[in-house]
């Protein structure tokens, strides 16, 4: 028996953007990071600015004297009785799946979102008093409280439906959180800056949530910076375009279609950022043991695995 060396294989050269690399942990605390950057910007721009409370007041004035059919069936909605049946849907596919563990985990992740945001709503932010000759009511509405319910709804259940439908649930929800949205404002229940504020806060929690789980669960995949950047960037460029765009808009009824159409961009803009990130995290622990198996198997099963020869040639791959 000869012992020797097996020989390594070259490695594929990678893009230039490539060669520093962060793990999936680090993307998900960079979008956590973004997401709160971006809910501290729309909070500071369109709340504590005189310009933007002006023009956001013009935008709910506007809604209070317009009818728009298409969003009645959210004021007939029972936010509540929503909530519920949503949480019980959750165990009933976890349970299914015998996945009670990440049951929970979504369960949390509907619940931690909602109940940030009426703290902080409440008893953290609040709206300068204005002088504002159109009446429209002052009291802090930032950030919405529906919006944040959609929102979480839709990540709970991507979250507890199998990994691979994930990106598609959330693609395809968040035309139904950009509907929320617009309705929200069209209804004059809301600005434009609470349905993105709404948006942002749920991402943020989410994102850092599965931070923690990566961080406990690593894969062992490796990333380059450009996600870490764009989880950064990406939501305060939204915010911000948002106020450039709206802040051009001159007459009442150009300001209120404008935050309207914004609020269901900017809410499947935000959707969109958050479905990256959380695309192939491993919430489920049952998972993240099979998938630690599975590549110690392809691995060889460990380094006594690899490196051994027989006189004759064939090693480990000839069997």
């Amino acid at each position: 028996m000869i012992l020797t060396d097996a020989p390594s294989a070259p490695r594929p050269a990678g893009p230039a953007l490539a060669t520093r690399a962060a793990s999936r942990t680090a993307v998900l605390a960079a979008s956590a990071a973004g997401f709160a950057l971006a809910f501290v910007a729309a909070y500071l721009l369109f709340v504590r600015t005189q310009a933007g409370r002006g023009v956001e007041n013009g935008v709910v004035h506007s809604a209070q004297s317009t009818t728009v059919d298409w969003a009645a069936p959210l004021r007939e909605a029972d936010l509540v009785v929503v909530l519920g049946g949503v949480a019980v849907l959750l165990v009933v596919i976890s349970l299914a799946r015998r996945r009670f563990a990440l049951g929970v985990t979504a369960l949390l992740l509907l619940a931690a979102p909602l109940v940030v945001a009426q703290l902080l709503k409440l008893y953290v932010l609040d709206r300068p008093s204005t002088d504002d000759r159109l009446g429209v009511a002052s009291h802090n509405s930032f950030p919405s409280g529906h919006v944040s319910a959609a929102m979480a709804v839709l990540v709970a259940l991507a979250i507890v439906l199998p990994r691979r439908f994930r990106s598609t649930a959330l693609t395809a929800g968040g035309f139904g959180v950009a509907w929320v949205s617009a309705a929200a404002v069209a209804l004059g229940w809301h600005r434009l800056s609470d349905t993105v504020g709404g948006c942002l806060l749920v991402a943020a929690v989410t994102c850092a949530g599965a931070a923690v789980v990566s961080a406990r669960r690593p894969d062992g995949d490796r990333v380059p910076w450009v996600p870490v950047l764009t989880g950064l960037l990406a939501p305060p460029a939204v915010v911000l375009a948002g106020f450039a765009v709206l802040a051009t808009a001159t007459s009442g009824a150009a300001q209120f279609v404008a935050a309207m159409v914004l609020a269901a961009l900017s809410a499947e803009a935000v959707v969109l950022l958050v479905a990256a990130p959380l695309r192939r995290v491993t919430f489920d622990p049952a998972e993240g043991r099979v998938r630690r198996l599975r590549r110690v198997s392809r691995d060889g099963g460990g380094p006594e695995g690899r490196g051994v020869y027989s006189a004759g040639g064939a090693g480990p791959s000839a069997r």
